[in-house]
């Protein structure tokens, strides 16, 4: 009894290991073309936490966003996440809006993969080719940031090796 509960924590030790090995590798986590929606959840519009992404709410009309995406190879992408008038506020998740803070959100390709409360953002896995990466300004409250009406976002179109 003692020598099978030995392997089996043998076991799961090293198959955790490599499953999260395995995971890292480019493009082995998730195929092309892969179905979000197929989860029940559309990952563009709403993530698991169930925050409509699409609703939209006002920002200081001084409020700016540009981005810098920068490939590194591998399917890597750096972000840097350029703002005028807003601050990240990872302090305030989930709160109240409060004008001119909140967090981003980074789509590749039209999927969300990321939030971020910084300006400065990884992106890994990415399939490689020509990629938009799109990044929304967002509300503590997660309603994406726009200014009469327009979404607040910045668009840069990448080549990812």
């Amino acid at each position: 009894m003692k020598n099978g509960l030995f392997m089996l924590v043998i076991g799961l030790f090293f198959g955790t290991g490599f499953g999260f090995l395995l995971a890292q590798v480019p493009g082995a986590g998730m195929p092309e073309g892969h179905d979000h929606a197929a989860h029940g959840v559309a990952h563009d519009d709403a993530d698991m936490a169930g925050h409509d992404h699409s609703a939209l709410i006002e920002a200081g009309a001084d409020t700016r966003i540009s981005l810098r995406a920068m490939p590194e190879g591998n399917g890597g992408v750096n972000l840097h996440i350029m703002t005028e008038n807003f601050r990240f506020a990872p302090e305030n998740a989930n709160a109240a809006h409060v004008p001119g803070e909140g967090h981003a959100h980074v789509y590749v390709d039209g999927v969300k993969v990321l939030r971020t409360y910084s300006p400065h953002a990884h992106v890994a896995g990415i399939v490689p080719g020509e990629t938009k990466i799109r990044v929304t300004l967002n509300a503590n409250s997660h309603e994406q940031l726009a200014i009469d009406g327009a979404p607040l976002e910045a668009v840069e179109t990448v080549t990812v090796e």
